[in-house]
């Protein structure tokens, strides 16, 4: 029963890490980047008010991803704590945190849309302001997103272990760099990346074997 457990458990939350990536991929770096204008409040509140099911939809998926992060962190908890409960610990509150920070995010989200579709005062400002904060939200909550992925690392074995772990520092050093270097900040996130799309392939793919690691570390 408990073998059965912790394959089930490791599934479950490769599922919701990759509910994760895709939902922080779809609002993000998608639906983002339609909707908002750097340096013009007129055409984002524009775009905003054109395409309000689709800023709704954004508001949704970053909901999501505040859902699908808190799950995995308690999913990670769950299958870590017996052989590693320091680390398990770990990666539940570093990523609770950051799902916090993404909570914020989605809330400024939702007041943009309301300004756009019931507008007062400067609506246009009003609108480029709640999305440059709910960017601002993303980028400092990097720190939280990086730090769980250092003991995440610390869980596993072999090249995902340190592929996470420097993937992690990665992570928060690109947190600073989008403020004094911004031009290198998004190289910093590559090993981070490569690190997240291998363990949910491995939690999904490698289940048993996850299973296995866990028995003989005497779960």
């Amino acid at each position: 029963m408990a073998t059965l457990h912790s394959k089930n458990t490791a599934r479950a939350t490769g599922f919701f890490y990759l509910a994760l990536a895709v939902a922080g991929a779809a609002g993000f770096l998608t639906i983002r980047p339609i909707l908002f204008e750097s340096g013009d409040p007129a055409a984002t509140l524009t775009h905003l008010t054109d395409h309000l099911a689709l800023a709704r939809a954004g508001v949704v998926l970053e909901l999501l991803v505040v859902l699908t992060q808190a799950l995995a962190a308690a999913g990670f908890y769950r299958l870590y704590r017996g052989s590693d409960p320091v680390n398990a610990a770990g990666i539940a509150a570093f990523g609770l945190v950051n799902s916090v920070a993404i909570l914020g995010s989605a809330a400024m989200l939702g007041a943009a849309v309301e300004v756009a579709d019931q507008p007062f005062g400067d609506a246009a400002s009003t609108v480029q302001l709640l999305y440059l904060v709910s960017g601002h939200l993303w980028t400092v909550g990097g720190i939280f997103f990086g730090l769980w992925l250092i003991p995440m690392g610390l869980c596993v074995r072999g090249v995902l272990r340190w592929l996470l772990v420097v993937g992690g520092v990665g992570y928060v050093l690109s947190a600073f760099a989008s403020y004094v270097t911004p031009a290198v900040a998004d190289f910093l996130v590559v090993p981070a990346t490569i690190g997240e799309l291998w363990m949910i392939g491995y939690l999904l793919v490698r289940a048993p074997a996850v299973r296995d690691e866990l028995v003989a570390a005497g779960r």
